[in-house]
């Protein structure tokens, strides 16, 4: 797969505003508190300079090719999964499904991907996976819980692998006249939602008065929802001369994939909320876990891969 020069441009123009954003973040660090002594001055610092990891580490994997597209986000996908199966409830007759979602079920997902199979990985989670891992436990004879424990680590599998490999899956589309840069989608789709998800914030905390649901998330408001998507919306339809898209229709694709993307944090914070938790892990100073990360981008990614496929292959 050659580097676009489209993907390169992007790419500097994300770090240009990594660059201003860690400029602004060391002045107000500065006026504000020079100490840091100031919590949200230091989380947002904190969270700029994961951004610059995360943003190095997407780059290193889109310059590498498919390879290390598919590779970067089946370790992600290990990640993820780690973080939601941590919470879930468990016996000692699950361990061998647990083993068979980590090192057979996830593996070979990503192997079906890198190869093209869609007729396979389209099917393999939510039909195999699903039908066959329950067995595994019931061959145990542990009854108590099962259904729980069955369908937390079958969700588990659908949000963390199922539609996170939809990711990289969309290397495989062929686009008439856009064959060999369909990295760019990727790059797209994940500049597109993550500035959703960061301007939510940003409107939220400047004018945010109305939660859209306050017993899951507080700092959820309308205000940072519809500004945000909005926002990202407009930064996503200025963009479509990198893509195959006209620019409404990239205006359409961006408006779904915010939409999707604060659906898909709205959800894992309800589930959050109900397992008594703040974040999905701590690897991530300022984000939490890899599944605060990827929250946004698992119910984006299956929608837009589904519509691309469907319109414009």
């Amino acid at each position: 797969m050659n580097v676009a020069p489209h993907l390169i441009w992007l790419l500097l123009g994300v770090a240009a505003i990594l660059v201003v954003a860690t400029l602004i973040g060391a002045f107000l660090r500065a006026r504000v508190g020079p100490k840091g002594d100031n919590p949200v001055i230091e989380n947002l610092n904190a969270r700029i300079a994961a951004w610059w990891g995360m943003v190095i580490l997407l780059s290193l994997a889109f310059l590498a090719g498919k390879a290390g597209v598919v590779i970067l986000f089946a370790l992600l996908s290990f990640s993820a999964l780690r973080e939601f199966l941590t919470l879930t409830t468990k016996a000692r007759a699950d361990h061998w499904s647990l083993a068979g979602a980590f090192f057979l079920v996830l593996p070979l997902q990503y192997w079906l991907v890198s190869v093209d199979w869609y007729g396979f990985y389209s099917v393999l989670i939510p039909v195999y996976a699903f039908l066959l891992m329950p067995v595994v436990s019931a061959l145990r004879g542990e009854p108590k819980d099962f259904l729980t424990r069955v369908a937390e680590t079958q969700w588990a599998l659908m949000i963390c692998v199922f539609c996170v490999s939809h990711v990289p899956a969309l290397l495989n589309l062929k686009i008439v006249g856009y064959e060999g840069r369909s990295v760019i989608l990727i790059a797209w789709l994940i500049f597109t939602v993550q500035l959703s998800d960061v301007m939510q914030y940003v409107w939220g905390k400047l004018f945010g008065r109305h939660p859209v649901a306050p017993k899951l998330s507080p700092s959820k408001t309308w205000e940072g929802l519809i500004g945000g998507v909005l926002t990202a919306s407009l930064a996503g339809a200025a963009l479509w001369w990198m893509t195959p898209f006209t620019l409404p229709e990239a205006a359409g694709l961006a408006l779904i994939v915010t939409v999707m993307g604060f659906f898909g944090g709205l959800v894992m914070s309800a589930i959050k909320r109900d397992k008594g938790v703040k974040d999905w892990g701590h690897l991530i100073p300022g984000h939490g876990g890899f599944l605060d990360r990827l929250d946004s981008v698992v119910f984006a990614a299956p929608v837009f891969f589904h519509i691309i496929r469907w319109y414009w292959t």
